[in-house]
C-alpha cells in the first residue's frame, strides 16, 4: 500500500486508487481514515488520504491564503483521479465539505457512501444516493470490505 497524504504530489502509477472523503472537521471526527488505511495494509492500492497532518485551524479559509487553497486543489485534484471514492459521514459532525463532495461525484460511479443512523442530513445523503444510484453501506468495516471487494 501507498499513503498519499495532502499536500503531496499524486503519483498513483497505474495502481488501483482510493479517496478517502468524509468527516474531519477540525478533528471532531472519529479518524476512520487511519481505519481504514490499518485494514488495508496488505493491498496493492493507493490512498489518497486528506486528512493533512500538518493542518491548522487558525488558517484562514480563502482562496487568498496559499496553504488553503493547495489543499482545496490537492483534495479536487485527488477526488478526479481516484478509481474509487469511500466517503463517510460522522454523526457528531456537519461535514459541509463533505456534503458538497458528495454533490460535486455523485454522477461519477466511484462512490461508497457510509452515513450511519443520526447524522444530521441522512435524509438528504440518502436520497442522493438513491436517485443516482450510490452503493450505500452502514459501517465503516463495511467500506473497507467494498474496497477489497473492488480488488478482487
Amino acid at each position: 500500500m501507498n499513503v498519499i497524504e495532502a499536500p503531496e504530489e499524486v503519483n498513483i502509477n497505474n495502481q488501483f486508487s482510493v479517496f478517502l472523503a468524509g468527516s474531519i472537521e477540525g478533528d471532531k471526527a472519529t479518524k476512520w481514515q487511519d481505519i481504514v488505511i490499518q485494514n488495508l495494509t496488505k493491498e496493492e492500492i493507493v490512498i489518497l488520504n486528506p486528512r493533512r497532518s500538518s493542518w491548522d485551524n487558525s488558517w484562514k479559509q480563502e482562496i487568498s491564503n496559499p496553504t488553503f487553497k493547495e489543499q482545496v486543489t490537492w483534495e479536487l485534484q485527488a477526488l478526479e483521479q481516484a478509481d474509487m471514492i469511500i466517503m463517510y459521514f460522522d454523526k457528531t459532525t456537519k461535514s459541509p465539505i463533505t456534503l458538497l463532495e458528495l454533490g460535486l461525484f455523485a454522477k461519477s460511479k466511484k462512490l461508497t457512501v457510509c452515513c450511519p443512523k443520526g447524522f444530521w442530513r441522512k435524509g438528504n445523503v440518502d436520497i442522493v444516493c438513491e436517485h443516482y444510484n450510490i452503493k450505500q453501506v452502514d459501517t465503516i468495516e463495511e467500506l473497507i470490505d467494498k474496497v477489497k471487494e473492488k480488488l478482487k
